[in-house]
C-alpha cells in the first residue's frame, strides 16, 4: 500500500474509488522508473521501442517536411506566371474579373507587372522565376499546385488555417493529427518537431503547432538550429546522472499524485510524458542534431558556409537528420514574423528572402534524393496566402488568399507536372481548384491516413482534420 498518498478531501477517508484512482499513479511510475533505470545503465543510448500504429491505407511518405513561408510568397513572382498581367499593367482591374477583399477593403489600385525573367526546368519543362534557381533544378521532383484557395483574408487566420485547417484557433495542428494518427517511430525523440529561424517571432506562437482538444502530448516539440538546437535538454555538469534520477523520480511521484485527482487535465499527462521524453532524448538528441558530424561538402550544399543561407541552411539539414531518424513531423518556419509580407518594396523582400531559402531547400531535396529518403519523405513548400496582381503603394502587393501556389516533392508525389490554375492576372484560382482542407487531405492520404477515418471524439462530438471537408488530389500521386 502507498503510505505517501496525500491526504484525503472533504470526507476525511478514501473510498475505493480514491484508492483505485491513487494507487493507478503508482502504477504510471513504474514505467518511468524502467525506463530511467534502463537509460541510467546504458552506454549507447539505444531508442526504445517505438509507439508506432498502423496506417488506414499504404502509405507513399513516412515523414512530412513543411517549408512554411510565413508572410504569404509572391506565387505570379515565383511559380506562376502571367504574361497578360504584364501586358495589362498600370491598368484597373477589367470588369471582367471579380473582385476581391483584402485586409485594405475592396480598393481600384492599378495591376503591376512582374519584374521577373522565367524559364523552363527539367525534362518536364517547368516555369520557374529567377529568384528561385537552385529550387528550379529541381523541377523533375516537384508538383506545383497554382490552384491552392483558403479563407484567411490576414496572417494570423491564414496561418492558422494552413496550419489547423481553421482561421479560428484552438484546433489541432496538422503534426498534432498525424502524430496522433501515426504515433512515433523513435521513442527517444518527438513525433513532430517545430524549427523556426526567428525564435518566439511566428505569428500565433505555439497555437500553430498545438494539440487544440487532443491530449497536449501530440503538440509540436521547437528546435532551432543554433548552438543549442533543445533548450535545457542538457544535464548542467554539477549534477551526476543518479542525482538527475532521483530528482525525477521524486517529481514524477508528486506530478501523478497530483494528476491522479484531476483526470481530465490532459495538460499535467502530458507534461509528465515529457519529462521521460526529455531524459531518453539526452541520450540520443545530441547526436540527432550534431550538424559538426555532416561532411564539408554536405554542409556546402545546404549553404551553411554562406552567411546569407547559413541560419536557414542548418535548419533544413537538422530537418533531415530528424526524419532519418524516425521523426514523423517537421514544419520548418521562414521568415518567423510574416517577413515574406510585401506591401511595399517586393523586389528589395523577396530577393532577400528568396536568397536566404532557395539553396537550403534545394540543398534538402537534393541531399534526400541522394540518401534514398526523398521516396519515403513528403517535402511540403508554401505560405498561408499569395499576393494580389495589382500593386500596393506603388511597389507592393496585398493579401490574396483566393489563389496562390505550393509545391509538394517525395514521398509518393509524381515530380515535373504542374495541377491547377488560376486566371490570367493570378487573382483566383479557377481549375483544379484545391483548398486548405484539400491540401491537408493530400498530406495525411501520403503518410497513410484517411482524413475520414481519422477521427477524435470532443465533447461527444467526432471531430477530423479537415472539418468533414476536403479531398484527395489523386493526381499529386504517382
Amino acid at each position: 500500500m502507498n503510505r505517501n498518498l496525500p491526504p484525503a478531501r472533504g470526507h476525511g477517508y478514501y473510498s475505493r474509488r480514491d484508492m483505485l484512482t491513487r494507487a493507478g499513479a503508482g502504477f504510471g511510475a513504474l514505467a518511468l522508473g524502467a525506463l530511467l533505470a534502463d537509460d541510467a545503465s546504458a552506454s549507447g543510448g539505444a531508442s526504445l521501442p517505438s509507439d508506432a500504429r498502423p496506417p488506414h491505407h499504404r502509405a507513399t511518405a513516412k515523414s512530412v517536411i513543411f517549408v512554411f513561408l510565413e508572410g504569404g510568397p509572391s506565387h505570379i513572382d515565383l511559380l506562376d506566371p502571367k504574361p497578360t498581367l504584364n501586358r495589362l499593367a498600370g491598368q484597373q482591374l477589367p470588369e471582367s474579373f471579380e473582385p476581391i477583399i483584402t485586409p485594405m477593403g475592396e480598393y481600384d489600385a492599378p495591376l503591376m507587372a512582374s519584374k521577373r525573367k522565367w524559364k523552363r526546368h527539367g525534362q518536364s519543362g517547368m516555369w520557374f522565376s529567377d529568384w528561385i534557381p537552385h529550387i528550379a533544378e529541381c523541377a523533375d521532383d516537384l508538383a506545383v499546385i497554382r490552384s491552392c484557395w483558403g479563407n484567411g483574408l490576414n496572417h494570423s487566420n491564414g496561418v492558422c488555417q494552413m496550419n489547423t485547417g481553421s482561421i479560428l484557433a484552438g484546433r489541432p495542428s496538422l503534426g498534432a493529427w498525424t502524430s496522433y494518427g501515426l504515433g512515433t517511430e523513435n521513442s527517444s525523440l518527438p513525433g513532430f518537431v517545430v524549427i523556426e529561424d526567428n525564435v518566439g517571432k511566428v505569428i500565433n506562437g505555439p497555437r500553430n503547432w498545438g494539440a487544440g482538444f487532443m491530449p497536449a502530448s501530440y503538440q509540436g516539440t521547437p528546435m532551432s538550429g543554433g548552438e543549442e538546437p533543445i533548450r535545457f535538454l542538457t544535464r548542467p555538469a554539477a549534477v551526476d546522472a543518479e542525482r538527475q534520477v532521483s530528482k525525477l523520480r521524486l517529481l514524477d511521484a508528486m506530478n501523478r499524485s497530483y494528476a491522479a485527482e484531476r483526470p481530465e487535465n490532459s495538460e499535467l499527462e502530458a507534461r509528465i510524458r515529457t519529462y521521460e521524453l526529455a531524459h531518453r532524448m539526452q541520450s540520443e538528441a545530441p547526436e540527432a542534431v550534431d550538424l559538426a558530424a555532416e561532411t564539408a561538402e554536405t554542409q556546402a550544399l545546404y549553404g551553411i558556409d554562406a552567411k546569407e543561407t547559413e541560419v536557414f541552411g542548418r535548419n533544413c539539414l537538422l530537418a533531415r537528420r530528424l526524419v532519418e531518424r524516425g521523426v514523423r513531423f517537421v514544419q520548418l518556419y521562414h521568415g518567423a514574423g510574416s517577413k515574406w509580407d510585401s506591401h511595399s518594396a517586393i523586389e528589395k523582400n523577396h530577393s532577400r528572402l528568396c536568397r536566404a531559402s532557395d539553396k537550403p531547400v534545394a540543398g534538402l531535396i537534393k541531399d534526400l534524393r541522394r540518401r534514398g529518403l526523398l521516396d519515403s519523405t513528403l517535402v511540403v513548400w508554401g505560405g498561408e496566402f499569395g499576393r494580389t496582381p495589382m500593386s500596393e503603394k506603388g511597389d507592393g502587393r496585398d493579401h490574396n488568399c483566393n489563389g496562390f501556389s505550393m509545391w509538394m516533392a517525395g514521398g509518393g508525389v509524381r515530380g515535373g507536372q504542374t495541377i491547377g490554375t488560376t486566371d490570367e492576372i493570378g487573382l483566383h484560382a479557377i481549375e483544379d481548384r484545391l483548398h486548405v482542407h484539400d491540401i491537408h487531405a493530400s498530406i495525411l492520404h501520403a503518410v497513410g491516413l484517411d482524413h475520414w477515418k481519422l477521427v477524435y471524439s470532443h465533447q461527444g462530438r467526432p471531430e477530423r482534420a479537415t472539418q468533414n471537408e476536403g479531398h484527395v488530389c489523386r493526381k499529386l500521386f504517382a
